[in-house]
């Protein structure tokens, strides 16, 4: 009877030990609230303290605005292209309005369609997650800025 239960204590402090671990790996994603604050701060930044200082603390990879595996990002509504960048600023001032994922979805297209109709909302599309070979499912929040052509936008994989 010893032995046929003698792995139970062990695989007790398995299951708590990996209790343990799994909520420390979780706790790396960003999450859709994060998502939300983190844009919202940025709105506000601009609106407080002025375009040039948001992009400034947007482009700044050791910022606010970069943190566990996300980022916010900026969209010019008129000129239709990114306007801060912190993880691919080639990407700044690229026109990406033609941009499709794998499925054809015109992803940078309905970014800017979301923050001219509806304000905010969210964005699902396909992107590439880093270290992964394919594209993964990807979800961007995106929230217009008052008063300015700005949309801020930060997005997480699902």
């Amino acid at each position: 009877m010893k032995k046929l239960f003698g792995w139970l204590p062990k695989a007790a402090v398995f299951a708590a030990l990996f209790s343990l671990i799994l909520p420390a790996f979780a706790a790396d994603k960003a999450t859709k609230e994060e998502c939300m604050a983190k844009c919202e701060a940025a709105a506000l930044s601009m609106e407080t303290k002025g375009v040039a200082e948001a992009f400034k603390a947007i482009n700044d990879k050791e910022g606010d605005f970069v943190w566990k595996d996300s980022y916010v990002f900026c969209l010019d509504l008129e000129k239709q292209c990114n306007a801060a960048h912190p993880i691919s600023p080639a990407l700044i001032g690229r026109n990406l309005m033609m941009a499709k994922d794998v499925n054809g979805k015109m992803f940078f297209a309905e970014f800017i369609s979301v923050a001219l109709n509806q304000g905010d909302g969210w964005v699902s599309y396909m992107w590439p997650k880093p270290g992964d070979q394919g594209p993964s499912p990807k979800i961007t929040y995106v929230k217009k800025v008052p008063n300015q052509p700005y949309a801020m936008c930060a997005g997480i994989y699902e």
